[in-house]
């Protein structure tokens, strides 16, 4: 294996933290990249590090009055001195942990000036970073031919964030999971929240479409007969506690008397008790403006069953839905059905995708105005020792649930420009260093860094290309003002043809 560099010694180090090395170039070929890994030989054993940046040096060009005094003589540096021979590259490294007879060790002891730096064996790379070769396919290192297979239960055994501006590829990159999932032997059930439609391609595909279903607004349906006062307060969450108690008075006794009843009956049913008038009106009112929304109707769909069934894929398609409150109702529901299943063993493990995630779990606002948020704060803490896996997905970090963000072990960080969501990141995701975080906002789309339990060390991967048929959710602006401008033209050519 050809060597790359030799181990220098600077004023900071080399250090446990951190080391340099000069590149071993010439003008055709650069041996190395920013972000490659590589290996050398230290008292330790073999120790395995990042490149975290490149600096070049050139001695003759580092006093600024001298290079300018020689440029006024007419001359170039080039033509006085030999100057291409004293350009450097100098690779910034940071040293990740030593590998030794395939077990990982924490690196306590600097490498020495002089020692040399080589191109990472591939086989123990993928070994040192947690690489699974059955596992999870997302894509590739970005600066290496090697296939980033993630471990199906480190993945998800616990929960995910894929976090990214808007147009970046978080949909994209949740997408390749769902086809990975749906295509293994032994799957678990896939869920999506699906505010904008993006996801409803699956359907149409023929890969896909004998393992998808699609519910939408014309039949997506809350049966009021099947929700508990603990659940009925659950998505009306300004009920007092004496409201939530006369509520289920009222429900054990409409179902001695009926097997089941619809909102008009069970609102008529509240009417006629002898609940004291200053927690009826309110609650009768809160109860009517909650059936305006007409998800309640006579029954409940989907069913449990429907919604849980390992391999197969369940779309809710919200894009029809034009009320945030109707979404989160929804959520709210079938979010709880299907982690109450799971607790009893009544289901199988699933995971569940929630889009717009900051939406449905939004930090620092009270839970009567995002209903929604309670359920998710809670299969986040409690879901790992279910198999419950969340997948959020948000394009405002800053603005999801610090909750549900902190309980979210793999961290996929796509490209993210905002400077407080990128400081919001640095402190809620661990092994996301300086250098990686520099790195975000320059990210290029489909490509994305891996944080947390599902990888040894902080990856760069480039998301591989999807299977399924990507749903175009609109055209561009030029076509919109042609199509708008026809329109207009039309309308007016009619209306002189009618006068």
């Amino acid at each position: 294996m050809p060597e790359i560099g030799t181990v220098i010694s600077t004023l900071e180090g080399p250090t446990t933290n951190q080391f340099s090395f000069v590149i071993n170039h010439d003008k055709d070929k650069l041996p190395i990249k920013k972000g490659q890994f590589v290996q050398l030989q230290t008292e330790e054993g073999l120790l395995i590090a990042r490149v975290s940046e490149i600096a070049k040096t050139n001695r003759y060009f580092m006093r600024a009055e001298s290079v300018r005094e020689f440029e006024r003589s007419g001359r170039t540096m080039m033509d006085i001195f030999p100057v291409d021979r004293w350009e450097y590259l100098v690779a910034n490294s940071i040293p990740l942990g030593i590998f030794s007879d395939g077990k990982q060790y924490r690196t306590s002891f600097p490498p020495s000036p002089g020692e040399k730096v080589f191109p990472v064996d591939e086989k123990i790379l993928t070994d040192f970073l947690g690489l699974d070769i059955n596992g999870v396919h997302l894509g590739e290192l970005a600066v290496h031919d090697v296939d980033v297979k993630l471990n199906l239960t480190r993945l998800f055994q616990k929960h995910v964030a894929i976090l990214a501006i808007s147009g970046a590829g978080k949909s994209h990159l949740a997408s390749v999971m769902i086809e990975e999932l749906l295509e293994r032997q032994n799957s678990p059930a896939v869920i999506v929240f699906d505010p904008h439609g993006e996801y409803v391609g699956f359907a149409q595909d023929p890969q896909f479409i004998n393992k998808t279903k699609i519910f939408n607004e014309k039949n997506i349906s809350i049966s009021i007969n099947s929700l508990s006062a603990f659940q009925i307060a659950e998505l009306i969450p300004d009920l007092s506690p004496v409201q939530k108690r006369e509520l289920s008075k009222v429900i054990q006794k409409l179902r001695e008397k009926k097997e089941s009843y619809n909102f008009d009956e069970f609102i008529q049913a509240i009417e006629e008790s002898d609940i004291q008038p200053q927690s009826k009106g309110p609650m009768i009112g809160w109860l009517s403006e909650a059936n305006t929304s007409k998800i309640f109707k006579n029954i409940s769909s989907p069913s449990i069953e429907e919604l849980a069934k390992p391999g197969q894929l369940v779309i809710f398609d919200l894009s029809e839905f034009t009320h945030l409150r109707d979404k989160q109702i929804i959520v709210t529901a079938f979010t709880r059905k299907l982690f109450e299943a799971r607790k009893g063993n009544r289901i199988c493990p699933f995971v569940l995708f929630v889009e717009e995630a900051h939406q449905f779990a939004p930090e620092g606002i009270e839970r009567s105005s995002a209903i929604s948020k309670s359920v998710i704060e809670t299969i986040a803490r409690e879901g790992r020792k279910f198999n419950a896996c969340l997948v959020l997905i948000s394009q405002r970090p800053i603005n999801l649930s610090t909750t549900a963000l902190s309980q979210c072990n793999t961290h996929f960080i796509l490209r993210v420009t905002n400077p407080y969501d990128l400081d919001h990141i640095g402190r809620s995701s661990e092994g996301v260093t300086r250098d990686v975080l520099d790195m975000i906002a320059g990210l290029k789309v489909g490509e994305a860094f891996v944080v947390g339990e599902a990888v040894n060390y902080p990856l760069l991967i480039r998301i591989k290309n999807r299977k399924s048929k990507k749903t175009e959710k609109g055209i561009r602006l030029e076509e919109a003002l042609t199509q708008f401008n026809d329109r207009i033209l039309k309308n007016s050519e009619d209306l002189k043809a009618f006068i």
